[in-house]
């Protein structure tokens, strides 16, 4: 099974001090990079696939839930980053529960092998998260924006304070992203060699561009200037800190790339984790921060590093695609059963690749124009039709026949499209 462990990255978890009794630490940046390569891409059968699922949260009076509100609403399922004293349950799906900078709520699927398994148990935990949160009076939105409520961050954790400082040196866009953003995201095996993990590293990022075109449902986003992009989420990604957010380039390679990005926050006791605003992790490699961190970075470090660098695909043992907003009802399966058939085998793959390849790189203008660029709707209709037709489970293909076709009109994502394939 090539993924040992739950296949998403919980992004709102936040973590704690390193273990200061932790085995060694790194003498050099090939120590580092070695270590990159064993714990980002797990080699074995592509076989699993899961997702994670963001709401944005609000109150009867239309306010942002505190902490402690949310934290009587989940119950046994509250995730240790807000309680730490928490059993932190999951769902009955498998799912488990997380909180993110804004209130909004994330649902970190348990891994599957199919889409259908998937998505019906995420559906199920979909319903339980709702009843729960719903008897202290909060209400999920499945918009991939706030529209109207300015950035306000709810937790107060050491990670989101040192998060905020950084990006709000950068500009509006990393607390906006923060707290008023969501996102559909979808986590696939890796590969079985290293060769399929370049195959699969490839496609992923060569559909990325038209998936953010056809599924783009943000055109407004509160906090930061106002342009006209169909998804001003991914506008902010791009924008908020384009040193950990841009697309990583194949020649440099995501180990030299992850070590040679700014490090977010460095770990200590106590509630300032902020660091100097240029520091890499490869510098505190080298001693460069000696004198700030009082030692040199340990496994446990880097690895949490990793979970503060978010390309729009993000090695994490397996491959988390987070190109996808947030999507209308239960829109979120098309782009779930879309990735699974696209990756369903090597003749498939193929097909994607070379029907991708004229809009490949072009995630700016995606997210600028989405479907309104003829040749993104073009490649956009024509993957979508291609993974219904790759597809082996009828309602997959009609969601994703029906998909192409709204694509291939210039329409975006609603909740109306529920109604239509059923």
């Amino acid at each position: 099974m090539a993924i040992a462990v739950r296949p998403t990255v919980r992004a709102g978890a936040s973590g704690v001090p390193a273990d200061p009794t932790q085995s060694h630490a790194f003498t050099s940046r090939p120590a580092a990079e070695a270590h990159i390569g064993g714990v980002c891409f797990k080699l074995g059968p592509p076989q699993l696939l899961g997702a994670e699922l963001e709401w944005l949260t609000s109150t009867a009076d239309g306010a942002r839930p505190d902490v402690d509100v949310l934290t009587r609403a989940l119950g046994p399922h509250t995730p240790t980053s807000i309680d730490e004293s928490s059993p932190a349950r999951v769902l009955p799906g498998g799912s488990a529960v997380t909180v993110e900078p804004g209130g909004q709520l994330e649902l970190s699927s348990a891994p599957y092998r199919s889409a259908r398994e998937l998505c019906d148990f995420l559906e199920a935990d979909r319903a339980a998260l709702e009843s729960l949160v719903g008897r202290q009076g909060i209400r999920l939105h499945d918009d991939a924006a706030d529209a109207d409520r300015p950035p306000q961050r709810r937790l107060e954790s050491p990670r989101y304070r040192a998060m905020e400082t950084r990006f709000s040196r950068l500009g509006p866009f990393g607390k906006a992203m923060m707290c008023n953003t969501a996102a559909t995201q979808i986590s696939v095996d890796a590969g079985s060699d290293v060769a399929a993990v370049a195959r699969r590293w490839e496609l992923v990022h060569a559909i990325g561009p038209a998936f953010v075109a056809a599924f783009a449902t943000s055109p407004t986003l509160a906090g930061v200037p106002a342009a006209r992009w169909v998804s001003q989420r991914m506008r902010a990604w791009f924008e908020l800190d384009p040193t950990r957010t841009a697309p990583v380039p194949a020649s440099l390679g995501y180990a030299r790339w992850a070590l040679d990005t700014p490090l977010l926050c460095l770990r200590r006791d106590g509630d300032d984790w902020t660091c100097p605003p240029d520091a890499t992790f490869g510098d505190w490699v080298d001693g460069a921060l000696d004198d700030v961190a009082g030692r040199r970075p340990g496994p446990a470090d880097l690895d949490y590093h990793l979970s503060t660098l978010f390309p729009p695909v993000r090695a994490r043992g397996h491959l988390e695609i987070r190109y996808v907003d947030a999507q209308p009802g239960r829109q979120w399966r098309v782009p779930i059963a879309a990735v699974e058939a696209l990756l369903s085998g090597p003749g498939v793959m193929a097909e994607a690749l070379d029907t991708a390849r004229s809009t490949t790189g072009r995630w700016l203008d995606a997210a600028e124009f989405g479907l309104a660029d003829l040749e993104l709707r073009s490649t956009a209709t024509a993957l979508l039709s291609l993974a219904a037709s790759y597809s082996t489970d009828p309602e997959f293909v009609r969601l994703l026949d029906a998909a192409a076709i709204r694509c291939c009109r210039g329409r975006r994502p609603s909740a109306a499209d529920d109604e239509e394939t059923r």
